[in-house]
This record gives structure tokens, C-alpha cells and sequence, in this order.
């Protein structure tokens, strides 16, 4: 996707301008169709067991909310667990196992970068990418997985599940196309609703730092990172899931005389071996008690409850 489209989308959604604001009113009937449509596809869905413990870490809007971490924190918690996700940016198509618990099976172009930061943060986690989830389900059942965290996955009403949903609370609250809300807490879904500060708490540190750093990063909404920045010398942004080029980066070091690329460790997973200077912003989750044991006792009561 075009970079400027990218962020006037991401504007669009949460920090509208006048302009986007009478756009979106505009476009509710869209976005209130959208929404009656997907509502019907809830109520329409019957939920399947997998014949294992499978956790959903999930939001309701487009863009990144913290997914990826407090799914690495909560599966490193457990033995012989599985990541499944869809591998939005990966250049191949259907299934396939990114890592088996003990090695990393294929390059970051063919898993994409999130699942690639699976494989590296979670060594003893099998990995896979597939568009259908069952499907990934079934492969790490069959691996010998005890249980699964599927990223992203609170859309798929037809898998039996505990949701985990990460609240967002855009400047925009409308349905897509009209705003960034893809799905709504529907009436009778159960889902446990967690918010950043009460639930995890973000801690990022630093490593290799150099005396005059550029951000360099394409993750959803990079002004999330605000918080945690030390000083830099310049922002230089690209759209979700973008594929850097050696020469790329190295031009925008040169361009402002930087002494290193401080990036995220999704960043980072493309771009190791590009032999460039290199800090990294290492992110770690603190997570709520409460949550953690929510998880357990799903796990640990999954035989119980089976049909």
C-alpha cells in the first residue's frame, strides 16, 4: 500500500480531521450494513471444538493493539505450545510451519514478519501461518501440541475458544467502511475484555543504542512507540508488514547522519542480516494475575468441559 494512503487511513480511523469526520458520517450506512452483516455471521456461526485448549488473543479494529506481545507472554508460559496466525505481509500462500519447537523452517519472506517473531521469541512454540485456522489447528494437534494461541482470531466465531480481547478505543467508532470497527462484542459472546495498564503493562528497553538513532518501523500505528522513544534524530515510517531494502535503509541513514536504525523487533526480524548499524527496541509484557490464571484454568479445565 502507498505510505501516504496508509497514514491518511490510519487518520481516517483515529485521529480523524473535520474533514474525515463528515466523511465517516457520511459513510455510515455503509458502516451500519457492514456491521448488521457481520452480526448475522456471529449468530449464524456454531462453535467447534479442536480437541485442544485454543486461546484467542484478538481486538475489534483494523491496526495493531498489542497482539503480538501478550500472545509471546502468555505461550511462553506453557509447555509444547503453538502460535497460529494468518502471516498478514508473507510472500507464500496456504500452510506452513514456520518453526517445530526446535528450529526455524523457512525464511521471513515465506512466513511473514509476525510469525518469524514467534519463531525467535518463542523457541520451544511450533509456528504456523495458514488463512484457514482450523487447518493450523489441526496441524499443531497433530504435532503434539497441548494447546494453541491464535493471533488475531476473534472473528472466527466457528472455533471454540476463550476470547481475549484487547480494548481500543478509537476517535472514530464506526463500522468499517465508515471507521476501524471489524467486529463489535456481540451480544451473548463470551470474550474476557483487557486493557493496557490494568491487564499488562508495556516495559521496553534499549539494546545497542547509539549516540544518534532514526526510527525506521512498519508496524500499525508507530505512534504507539511515542511512549517508549529515546531521543532520534528522525521518524521514518512505511505502511504495516512493509519489506525493507538494504539500500533503502542505507540511504536514510546517510540522508540524516545517523549512527544506527532503531527499530521494533518486528522491524528487526527483516532486516538482521542486512549488516547495518542496529538498536533494538526490546518490548516485554507485565501481565495482570487474574489474566494469567483466566488462561490456566481454561487449559487446565479444557478436558473437564469437552463435549
Amino acid at each position: 500500500m502507498n505510505p501516504r494512503l496508509a497514514a491518511w487511513g490510519e487518520r481516517f480511523f483515529y485521529a480523524p480531521s473535520l474533514f474525515q469526520r463528515l466523511l465517516a458520517y457520511a459513510l455510515w450506512p455503509l458502516g451500519a450494513l457492514y456491521c448488521f452483516i457481520m452480526f448475522r455471521r456471529f449468530q449464524n456461526s456454531v462453535p467447534r471444538k479442536q480437541g485442544l485448549p485454543v486461546i484467542s488473543i484478538g481486538n475489534l479494529t483494523v491496526g495493531g493493539s498489542g497482539k503480538t506481545p501478550l500472545t509471546v507472554a502468555l505461550a511462553q508460559r506453557h509447555k509444547h505450545p503453538a502460535v497460529v496466525l494468518r502471516g498478514y505481509g508473507r510472500q507464500s500462500s496456504g500452510l506452513q510451519v514456520v518453526a517445530d519447537g526446535t528450529s526455524v523452517l523457512c525464511d521471513v519472506a515465506c512466513s511473514g514478519d509476525e510469525a518469524m517473531l514467534y519463531a525467535l521469541q518463542l523457541p520451544h512454540a511450533v509456528v504456523i501461518v495458514s488463512e484457514d485456522r482450523e487447518a493450523g489447528i489441526a496441524k499443531a494437534k497433530a504435532m503434539g501440541c497441548e494447546s494453541v494461541f491464535l493471533d488475531d482470531g476473534y472473528g472466527k466465531h466457528f472455533i471454540a475458544k476463550y476470547d481475549i480481547v484487547i480494548e481500543v478505543t478509537p476517535a472514530n467508532g464506526f463500522c468499517l467502511p465508515a471507521g476501524p470497527f471489524r467486529e463489535r462484542l456481540w451480544p451473548g459472546k463470551k470474550a474476557r475484555l483487557v486493557r493496557e495498564g490494568e491487564d499488562f503493562t508495556r516495559r521496553v528497553t534499549i539494546r545497542d543504542a547509539a549516540a544518534k538513532m532514526v526510527l525506521v518501523t512498519a508496524i500499525a500505528r508507530p505512534e504507539r512507540l511515542e511512549p517508549f522513544l529515546p531521543d532520534v534524530v528522525a521518524r521514518e515510517t512505511f505502511p504495516d508488514h512493509y519489506f525493507f531494502t538494504r539500500d533503502e535503509l542505507a540511504a536514510i541513514l546517510e540522508k540524516y547522519g545517523a549512527d544506527a536504525l532503531l527499530v521494533t523487533y518486528k522491524d528487526y526480524v527483516k532486516i538482521r542480516h542486512f549488516d547495518l548499524p542496529l538498536a533494538l527496541m526490546e518490548l516485554r509484557l507485565e501481565l495482570d494475575d487474574a489474566l494469567v490464571a483466566g488462561v490456566e484454568h481454561y487449559i487446565r479445565t479444557y478436558d473437564e468441559n469437552k463435549d
